[in-house]
């Protein structure tokens, strides 16, 4: 991973954050009306996987009342990872700078984010990190911990990421790092999407910076971590962490 000690980052421009949802009726509201008091100058889009509660029609009755929030209908449940990646494109073609990422249901805090855009002035991409020094989960059952520090653990060994939390979804990306990702090849989904792009980035030689961020467990809706989420994201890591080192014994690049 490049220190970025010697480079020299250009401005960051205009900030996009992204809100993937699906049923985050009574989430939605609150969770903008955060944002743009914490970041003003930051525009939103609301990424809804046509919700059945009505996440949508809410979205776009916060955008007809704001113009700095945008609403990105999409015709299903297609997973976090294809949201995001969807977002990201939004983003990009309308010419914004930094695409953040964060959860609707309260769990990353707004009031949080120009921690993360300071830290950005001087990477290419900024990870709300629940486990460097200063980092805490509020609210969490033990399994939902255990399966997070286990999961960034196994990442972080067998990918040889040296990331603290390579699982977390509260980031902020220059818009030069996503272009440079290889956006089109990404196809994990749901808790891997996250440990996808990280592993990207390291491997990629971006300066990737951990700032530490209190995860709150949500108060309202289902979560929408699932066996099928886990279950992806073992046997991903798993053939990521294979390959990379087939590759370094063959000495070929990743």
């Amino acid at each position: 991973m490049n220190d970025g000690g010697q480079r020299q980052y250009g401005p960051l421009g205009t900030a996009l954050v992204i809100i993937p949802t699906y049923n985050e009726a009574e989430n939605i509201k609150p969770i903008v009306t955060r944002v743009r008091a914490a970041v003003p100058e930051a525009h939103i889009l609301v990424a809804d996987d046509n919700s059945p509660d009505g996440t949508g029609k809410i979205a776009d009755e916060l955008a007809s009342a704001d113009d700095q929030v945008r609403v990105l209908h999409r015709k299903g449940k297609e997973g976090l990872g294809a949201a995001y990646l969807a977002g990201f494109r939004w983003g990009i073609d309308n010419g914004f700078g930094v695409l953040i990422e964060m959860d609707a249901d309260g769990s990353h805090q707004p009031e949080e984010l120009p921690r993360l855009l300071t830290a950005l002035k001087n990477a290419d991409l900024v990870l709300g990190s629940r486990w460097v020094p200063g980092g805490r989960i509020v609210n969490w059952p033990r399994h939902r911990e255990f399966i997070s520090r286990g999961g960034s653990m196994y990442s972080r060994v067998l990918l040889d990421v040296p990331l603290r939390d390579v699982t977390g979804g509260y980031r902020a990306f220059r818009k030069e790092t996503l272009e440079g990702l290889g956006m089109d090849q990404v196809a994990s989904q749901g808790y891997c999407f996250q440990v996808d792009l990280a592993r990207r980035a390291v491997e990629a030689g971006y300066h990737v910076v951990e700032v530490p961020i209190t995860f709150v467990e949500r108060e309202i809706g289902d979560s929408k971590m699932s066996r099928d989420i886990l279950v992806e994201a073992l046997w991903r890591v798993t053939a990521w962490g294979v390959g990379t080192r087939v590759n370094k014994l063959l000495g070929r690049k990743h």
